[in-house]
C-alpha cells in the first residue's frame, strides 16, 4: 500500500519571533514521533575559501547567504520517502561542520526559518504556511540572549549585526513575506489558541 504524502508546514517569522518556541510546543502536544523538523539555518552556504574576517562580514540575513536550493532538494527527498543527511552549521567559525544530521521521512515535516516564505520553489512544497509575529523589542531581546548564550557572541557584535543587517533585512525580506502566510500567529508564538489549533491540525495527519 502506497504511503500517504507527508504534510509539510512552513513556520516563518523574524529572528527571535518565537518560531522555535512554537515548534517545541507543537512537538510537545503531538508527541513528536511522527514529526521531522528541518531548519533553514543549517543550510548557510559553506565558504571555506573566504578568510575568517570575510566570513564574519557576510550578511547572513540576506537570502543569498543560504543554500535554499539544497534545502528544497532535501525536502523533496523527504516527501518522496527518501532519508537525507542535513548539513550542520558552526556559528562561531561560519562554516559547515564535517558531521551531518541523518533525517528520515515522517508523516509531518516542519520547515523552520526566517526566509522560507520568500522562495517560490520552497514555498510551493508547503501545505500550510505559518508566520509567527512579534514586536521588534521582543525579537531583539530574544536574539541577544540566544546569540550570547548559545552562539558564543559578544553583546556588542550582536547589537552591531542587528543594526547593520538583521533589522534592514527583516524590513526588506521577512516582514513582506507575511502576506504569503496562510496563518499568522500573534504574541511571539505564545498564543495558546493558535497552538491548540495547529496541534489539532497536526493530529489529523
Amino acid at each position: 500500500m502506497k504511503q500517504a504524502k507527508p504534510y509539510v508546514i512552513g513556520i516563518a517569522g523574524g529572528s527571535g519571533s518565537g518560531k522555535t518556541t512554537l515548534i517545541n510546543k507543537l512537538l510537545e502536544k503531538t508527541g513528536g514521533q511522527a514529526v521531522v523538523v528541518l531548519q533553514h539555518d543549517w543550510y548557510y552556504k559553506h565558504n571555506p575559501h573566504l578568510s575568517e574576517a570575510e566570513r564574519t562580514k557576510t550578511n547572513y540575513d540576506h537570502p543569498d547567504a543560504l543554500d535554499t536550493a539544497l534545502l528544497t532538494a532535501h525536502l523533496k527527498d523527504l516527501i518522496s520517502g527518501r532519508p537525507i543527511a542535513a548539513p550542520q552549521y558552526n556559528y562561531q567559525t561560519h562554516l559547515r561542520k564535517e558531521e551531518t544530521k541523518p533525517l528520515h521521512p515522517k508523516k509531518l515535516i516542519i520547515i523552520d526559518g526566517i526566509l522560507i516564505l520568500t522562495d517560490d520553489a520552497l514555498r510551493n512544497l508547503m501545505d500550510l504556511k505559518v508566520y509567527v509575529d512579534a514586536g521588534p523589542d521582543l525579537r531583539f531581546i530574544r536574539r541577544l540572549e540566544r546569540d550570547i548564550t548559545h552562539r558564543g557572541r559578544t553583546r556588542g557584535s550582536v547589537v552591531r549585526q542587528y543594526m547593520d543587517t538583521v533589522k534592514p533585512m527583516h524590513d526588506l525580506f521577512v516582514e513582506p513575506c507575511k502576506s504569503n502566510a496562510d496563518i499568522i500567529i500573534p504574541d511571539g508564538g505564545r498564543s495558546r489558541a493558535a497552538i491548540d489549533l495547529l496541534a489539532a491540525r497536526c493530529s489529523l495527519v
